[in-house]
């Protein structure tokens, strides 16, 4: 129908467009495309709507469908119970007992979609009288309602102003902060720097202190010994007795004399020694 519209359209539009200029040609041009688009957006609203109530439509078959298979597996079960037990009271009674329910659900199920529908309805109404009241309302309320959103749109406005003089107020804030931040930061790395070597220092002059006080122990145990030595001394000095000077200086006498005469039997050797040599002469004289 569409495209047999179009064509009419199209068909009328050729006999008209023999005596119009260029500009008006496009005009019309312009206005059957635009016609076209609106006529595709419905066409495809349409069809999307289809779409939605066919997914409806496939959704609920798919239920009854469910439900009527649940139903002809219950009906076999029932059937299968009755041709085993042929001639029996209470398969029978089973199977009125099933169909009986089955009418009761049906009756409900009939009951709540009249309710549903009936439901449905008013509440159609109502939408359609709320729907009418506002456009009734709406017209009054046109011009009501631009004087708010033009009072409105002033006032954010305002709020708009001053919001972006509180962020300028807090950008230069932030540039002061940032620069305090740096300054502070730079602060903190000198002094993480002076901690660093601090630590050093003060690791050194551990390892230092640790040398000396090896030392010192070292220190502490010679002075021991040394004075242990002392107290040795000391002891034989106290112990110690000086002869009488009588004897010393008979000793002194004997010293001189055992001089005296290591002297001469000093020379006596050398005597000795010269004579040995000519008479090592003199025999090697004879062996020649």
């Amino acid at each position: 129908q569409t495209r047999g519209r179009y064509k009419s359209k199209l068909h009328g539009a050729t006999d008209c467009l023999v005596g119009l200029t260029v500009e008006q040609k496009c005009e019309l041009a312009q206005r059957e495309l635009t016609e076209m688009e609106n006529d595709i957006q419905r066409m495809k609203e349409d069809s999307e709507q289809t779409m939605e109530k066919l997914k409806a439509v496939t959704e609920e078959a798919d239920a009854w469908w469910s439900d009527v298979k649940k139903a002809i597996s219950d009906f076999e079960n029932i059937t299968s119970t009755i041709s085993c037990k042929r001639g029996s009271v209470i398969a029978s009674e089973k199977l009125l007992r099933y169909m009986e329910e089955k009418n009761c659900q049906r009756d409900l199920l009939r009951e709540k979609l009249l309710l549903k529908n009936f439901l449905l309805k008013d509440y159609k109404k109502k939408l359609l009288q709320q729907l009418r009241q506002k456009e009734q309302v709406g017209e009054t309320l046109c011009e009501v309602r631009l004087q708010q959103l033009q009072v409105r749109n002033a006032q954010y406005q305002e709020k708009i102003d001053e919001k972006n003089q509180e962020l300028l107020k807090l950008k230069i804030t932030l540039g002061k902060t940032v620069q305090v931040l740096n300054f502070y930061k730079r602060k903190l790395r000198d002094a993480m720097e002076t901690s660093t070597s601090l630590l050093k220092n003060i690791s050194q002059r551990k390892e230092l202190l640790e040398k000396i006080e090896r030392e010192a122990a070292l220190v502490e145990e010679q002075q021991a010994e040394v004075e242990s030595v002392n107290c040795q001394l000391q002891k034989q000095l106290s112990d110690y007795s000086v002869p009488p000077v009588l004897s010393y200086v008979q000793k002194k006498m004997d010293v001189t004399d055992l001089k005296s005469s290591l002297k001469s039997w000093a020379r006596k050797v050398a005597v000795a020694e010269m004579s040995l040599q000519s008479y090592r002469r003199a025999w090697n004289q004879v062996r020649m």
